[in-house]
């Protein structure tokens, strides 16, 4: 399971993956989505903040703040985000994903 795997890297270097450091990518989600469903903000203006999301992952991975693999997640999810409705898609399975982190990861 990803967010057992997440977590368990963070036991072995405390820096990586932390929970609010996580909510943060998971919270921009939730905001594009909002903008993506928004008739006021065209899908055009949003899709490339969501690719973003990549980007601003890899300079977390910098500072060495998220894991290889949690950049991989971003990446994987991010590529397949084509509509709004991949992007619905995507906030749904984070959320899911927010759920079983706080189950399997660290306590911070």
């Amino acid at each position: 399971m990803m967010a057992e795997d997440l977590g368990n890297e963070n036991k072995n270097q405390s820096r990586l993956n932390k929970r609010t450091q996580i909510r943060k990518f998971y919270d921009e989600v939730l905001r594009l989505n909002g903008l993506a469903l928004s008739t006021q903000v065209p899908w055009d203006s949003v899709l490339p903040q969501v690719h973003m999301l990549v980007a601003k992952t890899a300079y977390a991975k910098g500072r060495e703040l998220v894991s290889q693999n949690f950049l991989n997640f971003i990446q994987d999810s991010v590529g397949q985000v084509q509509s709004k409705d991949d992007l619905r898609v995507f906030a749904d399975f984070f959320e899911a994903f927010m759920g079983f982190y706080r189950l399997y990861g660290p306590n911070n």
